[in-house]
C-alpha cells in the first residue's frame, strides 16, 4: 500500500526553503501539502485546514519545540494522527525521546526527499493496518489496565500494582500497545513487525522475538509459563489477558 493521492500532509518547519522543497516534491508524488513555520501556525492549520493524514514535525522550532508539540498532540484530539519527526541532530537520546513522546518515526537531517516519502508511506501503511473493529472500545482512554498492570497512554509508561513506574522504550511501548489494542488475537511476527517498526534499526536487523522477550521482562512475565504474552507455535504471539480501558 502506498500513500493515497488524497492524503494531506502538514509540514511544521521554520526553514522556509526546506518547507518549499519538501512540499514541491511531495505534491509531485501525489500528496496534498500544507506548510507552516511554528507551533502556533500548526494549531491554526489543524483547525482551519485539517484533518491531516500525517504531520511532519521539526524538533528544533522557535518557541515551542517539536517534542513539546508532539506531546501536546498526543494528549489532545489529534492523538491518532501519525507524526514523523525531523531534526538536524542525530543523537540517540533525541531519537528515543521523540519516539517515546509519541512520534511514529524519526528522520535526521540531511535526508533525501525520496527517503522521507518512503517513510511517510510506511507510517501510513502501519497506521492503516490496524483493523478498526479490533481496537479497545474506548480509544480516548488515558489508562489501559490488565492483570497487575496499568499503562498511562499519555505519558506512555507502565505502572505496576504498587504504583511504581516502569520505563518503556518507544519500540517496547508500541509493541505493548499493539497487544493491548488486539487482546486475545493471534498476531504473526510479520504483523507485529509491520505494526511496530519505526526508526529503530533493531527491528530491521533482529527478530521481533527479541523485542517480545524485552517486553516480557518489563512485565515480569515468565517466558516458560507466560501470563500475558503467550507464544503460539508456528503462528506468532497472543496477548491473553483481558484489557480494560479507563477514562
Amino acid at each position: 500500500m502506498t500513500a493515497r493521492s488524497s492524503d494531506h500532509v502538514l509540514i511544521v518547519d521554520d526553514d522556509r526553503e526546506i518547507r518549499e522543497l519538501l512540499s514541491t516534491y511531495l505534491v509531485k508524488n501525489g500528496l496534498r501539502v500544507t506548510g507552516v513555520p511554528t507551533g502556533r501556525h500548526m494549531r491554526a492549520a489543524l483547525e482551519s485546514s485539517g484533518p491531516f493524514d500525517l504531520i511532519i514535525l521539526d524538533l528544533m522550532l522557535p518557541g515551542e519545540d517539536g517534542l513539546t508539540l508532539c506531546r501536546d498532540l498526543r494528549a489532545g484530539k489529534y492523538k491518532a494522527t501519525p507524526i514523523l519527526m525531523l531534526t538536524a541532530r542525530s543523537e540517540e537520546a533525541d531519537r528515543i525521546l521523540g519516539l517515546e513522546m509519541g512520534a511514529d518515526d524519526y528522520l535526521a537531517k540531511p535526508f533525501a526527499a525520496r527517503e522521507l516519502l518512503a517513510r511517510i508511506r510506511a507510517v501510513l501503511r502501519r497506521t492503516r493496518m490496524l483493523p478498526p473493529n479490533m481496537h479497545v472500545a474506548a480509544e480516548d482512554a488515558s489508562t489501559l489496565a490488565f492483570g497487575d498492570w496499568q499503562v498511562d497512554t499519555i505519558a506512555r509508561h507502565l505502572i505496576d500494582a504498587s504504583g511504581t513506574m516502569v520505563a518503556l522504550s518507544g519500540a517496547e511501548y508500541r509493541l505493548l500497545r499493539v497487544f493491548l489494542d488486539h487482546p486475545q488475537r493471534v498476531l504473526s511476527r510479520d504483523q507485529l513487525l509491520s505494526m511496530t517498526q519505526g526508526r529503530d534499526a533493531e527491528l530491521f536487523e533482529r527478530s521481533i522475538d527479541l523485542l517480545v522477550s524485552r517486553l516480557r521482562q518489563r512485565l515480569r512475565d515468565d517466558a516458560r509459563e507466560p501470563r500475558y504474552i503467550k507464544t503460539v507455535r508456528s503462528e506468532g504471539y497472543v496477548f491473553s489477558s483481558a484489557v480494560e480501558a479507563r477514562a
